[in-house]
């Protein structure tokens, strides 16, 4: 399976919505990392003292955990509805269900991977907010900020955002299904982000990029799959009728 092959095949690549989407987003966020909004938008939520919010009870037991929590069981629930669908699964094919589940996987995985990789620390860990690092962006890879890192891209908000494969696999077979998919996850996502922004646990930059990310991923998986015309085909063999 090769990405490249998938896209010399479909001479609309660069013209198709969702790339244009993601070419705009990436536009916008660059802009956002020049403009310096998240230092601005950080002292919404905090000060010298620190973030009064950093344990509210609703932000860490219910926006945080339990949307952790929620996340794996939906991911099991998919993984059980490829073989049993059931909802909205049922309006897909076996390789769509499978692509979906790969897609999740996926997005989760190179968030993951990103993160250890970083050296970013979180706002609440800043000197500005009561902490002991210094802030260096997140372009600055290999820059030691003096804190922990480990902060960028946004991890929980990839609870939500991963799920953003659905909207690729939805809308050929149910636009209104997937547009209805897309705002969904996009506005959970953004609650997940902005509930860690106000306790100091990310910058928005950092969940605005796990958004775009688990949409690049989506949208690579969605063109190999359509490459190869049956998409994610070896994942689906096991779970066939």
């Amino acid at each position: 399976m090769r990405f490249s092959s998938a896209v010399s095949n479909s001479p609309s690549f660069l013209s198709s919505g969702p790339v244009r989407a993601a070419l705009v987003a990436l536009a916008c966020l660059l802009a956002w990392d020049a403009g310096g909004a998240d230092l601005a938008m950080a002292r919404w939520f905090g000060s010298p003292m620190g973030f009064p919010l950093r344990d509210n009870w609703f932000l860490v037991h219910v926006v945080h955990e339990g949307a952790r929590v929620a996340s794996w069981v939906l991911l099991g629930l998919l993984l059980l509805g490829i073989r049993w669908p059931a909802g909205l699964l049922r309006r897909l094919g076996t390789a769509q269900r499978a692509q979906l589940t790969l897609t999740i996987l996926a997005s989760v995985a190179v968030v993951s991977l990103l993160k250890q990789g970083s050296r970013t620390s979180c706002p609440w860990d800043l000197q500005v907010f009561g902490g002991v690092a210094k802030y260096v962006s997140h372009w600055a890879w290999g820059a030691a900020d003096g804190g922990p890192g480990g902060c960028f891209p946004a991890g929980h908000a990839s609870a939500a955002f991963a799920c953003l494969g659905g909207y690729f696999v939805f809308r050929r077979t149910s636009p209104a299904v997937a547009r209805a998919w897309l705002a969904a996850v996009l506005a959970l996502g953004l609650v997940l982000g902005i509930g860690q922004q106000m306790r100091g646990a990310h910058f928005m930059s950092h969940t605005l990029w796990t958004a775009w990310l688990c949409w690049a991923v989506a949208l690579i998986i969605d063109r190999v799959a359509a490459g190869r015309g049956r998409p994610c085909e070896a994942l689906t063999s096991p779970f066939s009728p």
